[in-house]
């Protein structure tokens, strides 16, 4: 699963900064492709990407993305194991089951 979110993100980070730069002048990116951008950094231990994607949009949007995101891989993940999303999030952060 996370596997899959890092190769979706790594084509928003693949690029030199030159590329990205001139990228996003023709089009600006989107808070998905921000947040994933970010999330994918934060679990490589990417500090340059992190601030790339972090500039990408405002604080509040890169906010919302990163938990849009955590809700759809939530829900995916859920669907993967045939559980329910509580009991996957739970699972995930470590927590007991409710």
């Amino acid at each position: 699963m996370f596997d899959a979110m890092r190769k979706y993100a790594a084509r928003f980070r693949t690029s030199p900064r030159a590329e990205a730069t001139v990228s996003r002048e023709r089009r600006p990116h989107n808070l998905f492709e921000a947040a994933a951008a970010y999330v994918a950094a934060r679990t490589e231990d990417d500090q340059d990407g992190i601030d790339e994607a972090s500039a990408w949009v405002s604080p509040e949007a890169l906010s919302f993305g990163v938990n849009e995101l955590a809700c759809r891989a939530v829900v995916a993940l859920a669907r993967e194991r045939d559980q329910s999303p509580r009991t996957v999030a739970r699972d995930l952060l470590g927590l007991p089951a409710a």
